[in-house]
């Protein structure tokens, strides 16, 4: 489809199908034409009427005639394969950039059987699922989540060429989903500075790891650790490597900054979000700023999660 036509295809397809959370295939939500097999066997139809016609072939008619009308009944067929179908969002949970956001979509039946209906987003590969008479089945769709932000898959295409393969009867169907992307975790120091007053910073007490307070011990190095805090005697010793570890500051609040970093905006966001998971997971209170927003310290998965919703939506328009 030409890049004109596409605009208004699209709206017209908003006005006949519009965007809903749940959407039954009807007669004007379901188009059908032949398929390249069935393009194939209409063109042989006129040959071999065309033979019949040459030389007067009674059983030429007859089979010709007869083919036909396997071809008109496998329309209808067709087309009753996608009625009555009901397609419902089944929702999905937020990944991060690089990986595969999985969107679930529920095919219910409420009369008939439904028979190798095939689903999903070209040019992707489509989906086959048979539906029960009065049941239903679930399907799995993936997309690779590319960049940050809310990741909306526009319009499915639902299909099917049952029973015979001679037409295809489809459907573009928008099941109103969307799914949260969050930056690409990116390992780096902590950007603490916030929480910390200026005579901390020029004692050098600017933390980098887990605190900057007072020697606890060594522990097993972590992605993520500061080399800086890596004791290399005890790994020429042979004891593999080891972070010195320290005791957070007390009385202060720890905060990840957006503006004590540097690089680019992605970069920033990638770090934070880093951080935010590995403090998350050590059950470590924090608290984030970003320009024109402030999460203040916390921990808990809610506190986690509204960090990286923060982080994923940071400069998009509400």
């Amino acid at each position: 489809m030409g890049a004109a036509l596409k605009p208004l295809w699209g709206r017209w397809l908003a006005r006949r199908i519009p965007p809903a959370a749940s959407v039954r295939l009807n007669q004007r939500r379901i188009f059908i034409l032949p398929s390249r097999v069935g393009a194939a066997f209409a063109v042989a139809l006129l040959l071999m009427l065309l033979v019949g016609i040459n030389y007067q072939n009674s059983l030429a008619y007859g089979l010709t005639f007869l083919l036909m009308s396997v071809f008109v009944v496998a329309i209808l067929h067709t087309y009753r394969n996608l009625a009555g179908l009901v397609l419902k969002a089944g929702g999905g949970g937020a990944v991060f950039v690089g990986e595969q956001a999985r969107f679930r979509v529920r095919l219910e039946s409420r009369e008939r059987e439904h028979q190798a209906v095939a689903l999903g987003w070209p040019p992707n590969e489509l989906m086959l699922r048979d539906v029960p008479r009065l049941g239903q089945a679930e399907v799995d769709l993936s997309l690779p989540a590319v960049r940050r932000g809310w990741l909306r898959p526009g319009r499915l295409r639902v299909e099917s060429r049952f029973p015979l393969g001679l037409l295809v009867a489809w459907s573009w169907v928008d099941l109103d989903q969307a799914l949260l992307i969050y930056p690409r975790p990116l390992e780096g120091d902590l950007p603490l500075s916030a929480g910390l007053g200026a005579e901390d910073e020029e004692e050098g007490m600017r933390a980098r790891g887990r605190g900057a307070d007072d020697f606890q011990g060594l522990r097993d190095y972590q992605p993520g650790d500061s080399k800086r805090r890596l004791d290399w005697k005890a790994y020429s010793r042979g004891q593999g490597l080891l972070v010195k570890d320290f005791a957070m500051l007390s009385g202060r609040d720890l905060w990840l900054d957006y503006d004590s970093l540097g690089g680019d905006s992605e970069m920033r966001l990638s770090l934070l979000c880093h951080w935010v998971l590995q403090l998350s997971e050590r059950q470590q209170p924090f608290g984030l700023q970003l320009p024109g927003q402030v999460i203040a310290p916390d921990q808990g998965e809610g506190h986690r999660d509204a960090c990286l919703r923060a982080l994923a939506l940071f400069g998009e328009r509400s």
